[in-house]
């Protein structure tokens, strides 16, 4: 399981670009706890708390999912108007070819972010016209 890719991968698919982890350290050296905000699309989407800063990552990207999962993405969805409506089923060897292809496409002055609405669009696309639309994962 990897709750960090499969978050940028879900966002990817929304439409709302890649995720960024902003951590807190606290406490001494010796007993360091870690506390992650992870944001996407404008908004704060999980929080997570760990000894390291990789496992509170692991954890804001978990609870990131979960609220996704749980009815927050229509929100979520709501403030990029050109985001598709529903759950869309996530082919990671598809969203990586959308991905390269947007890249290929992209002109010289195109920002990370048009590439990755591109990319997401592409995905959405390809997926609508192979019948695989929100919610009818197979």
């Amino acid at each position: 399981m990897n709750p960090k890719g499969d978050l940028i991968a879900r966002l990817a698919a929304l439409g709302l670009g890649t995720p960024t982890f902003d951590a807190e350290g606290t406490g001494p050296a010796h007993e360091r706890t870690f506390r992650v905000t992870v944001r996407a699309g404008g908004r704060e989407l999980g929080h997570g708390e760990g000894r390291s800063k990789r496992d509170a990552e692991r954890a804001a990207a978990e609870d990131a999912l979960e609220r996704l999962e749980g009815g927050d993405a229509e929100e979520v969805e709501q403030e990029d108007t050109a985001a598709p409506q529903g759950r869309w089923p996530i082919y990671a060897a598809v969203l990586e070819g959308a991905l390269e292809t947007a890249l290929e496409l992209a002109d010289d002055d195109a920002t990370l972010d048009d590439v990755r609405r591109d990319a997401a669009r592409l995905y959405r696309d390809l997926l609508a016209d192979l019948g695989h639309g929100p919610g009818e994962q197979d």
